[in-house]
This record gives C-alpha cells, sequence and structure tokens, in this order.
C-alpha cells in the first residue's frame, strides 16, 4: 500500500493549521503550486478529499478532521526519531518550541534565559506567548514541545516546577486596605473590591480562588487584559487587585500612584513550572531545564522580594 510522505503530511497540517493555501506555503517556504501539487498527491494516496477549497476559504472535511491529526501524530513521531539521536550524544540542543503565558513572559524570561544560554549554547528557543488555554492546546499538537506557566494543569502533560512566586496586594495610595497596621492576610480582603484579568488568563482564576475565599468581591464591570492595564486601572481608584511578586519591580513605582501591602505567611500565590506531553520522551531533558531555571529564579525571586519590600516601606503602611 503507497504511503504519504512526510511532506505530504507536512503540507496537510500546515494547510489545516492556518486555513490558507498561501499562508501554509509560506510557512514552509515553498511555492503555492507546489503546497497545492503535495496536498492532491496526499489525497490521491489516502483516497479521500481532505480539504473543501475556493478562492476565499479552505473548510476541512469531516474525514480530513481525523486524517489531520494523525498527521500530527505521525510527525510528532518522526521528530521525536531525530530527538533521541540527539540525545544520545547532548541534551538541549537544537530548536525548541517553547509556549509562554503573558503574566510570565516579561518578568520572568530576562532571568531565566541567560543561564539557560549559558548551559546549552546549542539550543535555540523559539518562544510563543498565549494564554494557558491555547498553550495547552498546541502543546498537545504538537505545535509546541513545552510550556512555562502556573502549574498544576489539566491534560495528559508532565510537569516540573521552576519557582513558586507570591502574591502581593495593590490598592491607591491611602486606601485603607494598604494603611493598616502589619502585613495582610486574606480575610483583610472580605467586602473588596478586586479588579483582575480577563477570561483566558490563568492568573485571574488563581487570584479569584482567593478572592472567594476571602469574601472579596470582583469587579464585574472592568476587567483588564493585561498586568500594566490592571495597575493602571487600580491608580484611577477603580479596585484593589493581586500582582505576581516578579512582576513588582517593573509595574509600581515608590511614591507613586499605587501602594502595596504584603501578605503574612502563608502567601498566597502560584506555582511557575514547565509542562510537557507526557508522551513526548524527554522528561530527562526537561527536568533538567527546569532545574537549570529553577537556579536562576531563586536568585530572581530574592531580588524581587527585596523591591517589594522597600516599595512596601514606601506605602504608608505602619510596620510592627
Amino acid at each position: 500500500m503507497e504511503r504519504p510522505s512526510i511532506r505530504q503530511l507536512e503540507s496537510l497540517v500546515a494547510v489545516a493549521d492556518s486555513r490558507s493555501f498561501r499562508r501554509a506555503a509560506t510557512t514552509l517556504g515553498i511555492s503555492q503550486p507546489a503546497l497545492s501539487a503535495q496536498v492532491q498527491a496526499a489525497e490521491h494516496v489516502l483516497g479521500i478529499q481532505v480539504f473543501e477549497r475556493d478562492r476565499r476559504s479552505v473548510l476541512i472535511t469531516p474525514a480530513g478532521e481525523d486524517v489531520v491529526s494523525r498527521a500530527r501524530e505521525a510527525l510528532i513521531a518522526v521528530d521525536a526519531v531525530g530527538d533521541a539521536a540527539r540525545r544520545r550524544s547532548e541534551p538541549l540542543v537544537g530548536a525548541l518550541r517553547l509556549g509562554v503565558i503573558p503574566t510570565i513572559a516579561p518578568y520572568w524570561l530576562p532571568a531565566l534565559l541567560p543561564e539557560v544560554h549559558r548551559r546549552f549554547p546549542k539550543l535555540e528557543l523559539i518562544l510563543r506567548e498565549d494564554q494557558t488555554s491555547r498553550l495547552l492546546i498546541q502543546l498537545a499538537a504538537g505545535q509546541l514541545e513545552i510550556a512555562l506557566l502556573a502549574i498544576p494543569v489539566q491534560g495528559d502533560f508532565t510537569t516540573a516546577p521552576v519557582a513558586r512566586e507570591g502574591f502581593v496586594a495593590a490598592a491607591p495610595r491611602g486606601a485603607p486596605l494598604v494603611k493598616q497596621r502589619g502585613k495582610l492576610t486574606e480575610k483583610d480582603l472580605d467586602d473588596q473590591t478586586v479588579l483582575l484579568l480577563e477570561d483566558g488568563h490563568c492568573l485571574r482564576d488563581q487570584a479569584l480562588e482567593i478572592c472567594k475565599r476571602a469574601g472579596a468581591v470582583e469587579s464585574v464591570e472592568v476587567r483588564a487584559t493585561s498586568l500594566p492595564t490592571l495597575v493602571q486601572m487600580v491608580a484611577g481608584g477603580l479596585g484593589v487587585t493581586l500582582l505576581p511578586e516578579a512582576a513588582i519591580a517593573s509595574l509600581v513605582q515608590k511614591h507613586g500612584p499605587v501602594a502595596l501591602a504584603e501578605f503574612a505567611k502563608p502567601v498566597p500565590g502560584r506555582t511557575i513550572g514547565l509542562a510537557w506531553r507526557t508522551s513526548s520522551g524527554r522528561l530527562r531533558e526537561f527536568r533538567l531545564l527546569a532545574e537549570t531555571m529553577s537556579v536562576s529564579a531563586e536568585a530572581f525571586l530574592t531580588r524581587s522580594r527585596e523591591a517589594t519590600r522597600k516599595l512596601s516601606d514606601g506605602s504608608g503602611r505602619q510596620r510592627r
């Protein structure tokens, strides 16, 4: 029985991902006629129509959905052959597609990546920033090898922790929350109007769980698309929020319109870690990557906590 070639499978997946022959051809670095020929050859070998196409759109047929799904699995398996060979000689070399969530990427990556590049100079990281749910879909589909996000996550993934960062309360300067004596407990959020990120951000889910325990009320009228926007909303007097400590130094200015209040132990927070497909077979490599990041993370969090303490000292809170 004749089998589709790897190039033909790549063509099917590229068209399915982009829903466009033109964009798929650009992604693969071939001409559009060459791509069309690969798709037609694959359809001929398989004996089914994978795509319905006209001048304006490309649709996947019901039979094509199953074929594209299995083509992805086949390409992942083919990549694993090369990965296995490389791992026998040297770990973490070549291209690695890494997904990162927006509440981690701009704050953590500058601290984590220099040590990764120093230890693994032949590793080429290809970064993709997106929300957790979409990163997990891409991870499961083989479009990413690994993701840096808040763990645990749902699905057939293996994870390794990198660091645990606490949350810090942020409120308009002069607000009662940041003027009271000593450090906060979750109960101090009772009846506060808390500003959160929009749906899709895992940080929203984590902060919302804390708010529910504390009796805080989420603002239903205003939601932010990013942490900088969230801080600006607090500065405007719209409510209070919870910020991850790694982002504090980048988002809050000493004597600015936003003041901080630290939590007493146990400090609410989140665990940041790496997640990958359980079937990937790169457990040793990815755990090595997590361990390397953890070393840099510890030093970075120490600096972040010191910056938070300095900013909190200037917030107008009375310290015990």
